[in-house]
């Protein structure tokens, strides 16, 4: 049995693996040949894995409509003490750094919860540290309410009351092509090129019960904004959304986001927005009172033009709000 097999299997036992780096995911977004996955095996327990994407050879970077990786430690009780669990970390991750020398060129986001990467750092890594919006907890719903902003609160109304918005779940994919192709056509730019790996991903998560699409539409049936929204118990993710030009202040997108957290806060405990370092962007997921949180992009080798590559790509499919 090779890793990868080694690794499915422990995908369907534990869950506390993120949904982006599960192996259907990575599947779906990767390709199967184009995935691997490093593990530690201790006392017939695995310790540690680190998935990643090949797209090149010699070349490890993130897959599309992926937000973080990074290595994943398996669960210790709570009584452990820290310093214990920091150093059974580092030294899991240097096991890590040294498998990693067959690879020259590096790119990973690493998932917020690794606030250490030392070790990368020790191995001749390098770190920028970029941000996402999280709300912590969805489960109170009048709370959530209290903590936005005025204004983020004024466009949910001005969309129900004023242009009386109706949120749909499950919207065809089509639809949501639609306008998210409007979204680009009103930047000047071409689809992203990975198009079809979100039609992919779309439907393996409707499939699984783990994503859908939500549209908001007028009485005249047209359909103002898009999301595409993945989830597992842990967390939401908004992976991608989109918008007619022609409507964009009728604060649809507000609302349509507004019922997704509604109609996921007795599925999982949180929503990350997927974060943006694009002011516009960051200022709407800021105004539903989320929480900033940091998380690193670590990289290795000269990766300058691809790391442009992604964050140009990235900021295409985010830049959409």
């Amino acid at each position: 049995m090779n890793n990868k097999d080694k690794y499915r299997l422990l995908c369907n036992t534990e869950e506390s693996i993120p949904i982006f780096s599960r192996d259907w995911w990575l599947d779906t977004v990767c390709g199967e040949a184009n995935w691997d996955v490093l593990l530690i095996e201790q006392k017939g327990r695995m310790q540690a894995a680190l998935p990643f994407y090949i797209p090149y050879r010699g070349i490890i970077s993130m897959p599309p409509y992926t937000q973080t990786m990074g290595p994943w430690f398996a669960p210790v009780s709570g009584n452990t003490k820290y310093t214990t669990e920091l150093g059974r970390r580092q030294s899991l991750c240097k096991i890590f750094t040294k498998a990693l020398q067959a690879y020259p060129h590096f790119l990973q986001n690493f998932n917020y919860e690794v606030t250490d990467w030392l070790p990368f750092y020790w191995a001749g890594y390098k770190q920028t540290t970029r941000y996402t919006y999280i709300l912590k907890d969805i489960s109170n719903t009048a709370l959530l309410w209290e903590n936005m902003s005025s204004n983020a609160r004024g466009n949910i109304r001005k969309a129900q009351e004023k242009r009386k918005i109706t949120v749909r779940k499950g919207i065809s994919t089509e639809d949501f092509l639609k306008v998210y192709a409007l979204t680009f056509k009103r930047q000047k730019i071409s689809l992203p090129p990975q198009v079809e790996t979100l039609k992919a991903l779309i439907s393996i998560c409707r499939e699984r019960g783990q994503g859908d699409l939500w549209g908001g539409y007028d009485e005249e049936g047209r359909l103002h904004a898009a999301v595409f929204v993945v989830w597992q118990k842990s967390s939401a993710w908004c992976i991608a959304a989109g918008g007619d030009p022609t409507l964009r202040n009728s604060g649809a997108h507000t609302l349509v986001l507004w019922e997704v957290i509604q109609y996921l806060k007795d599925i999982c405990c949180q929503f990350d927005f997927e974060g943006s370092m694009i002011p516009g962007v960051e200022q709407f997921f800021r105004e539903f009172g989320a929480i900033q949180t940091p998380f690193f992009t670590i990289t290795k080798g000269k990766l300058s033009l691809l790391y442009r590559a992604w964050l140009k790509a990235r900021r295409m499919i985010m830049k959409q709000i």
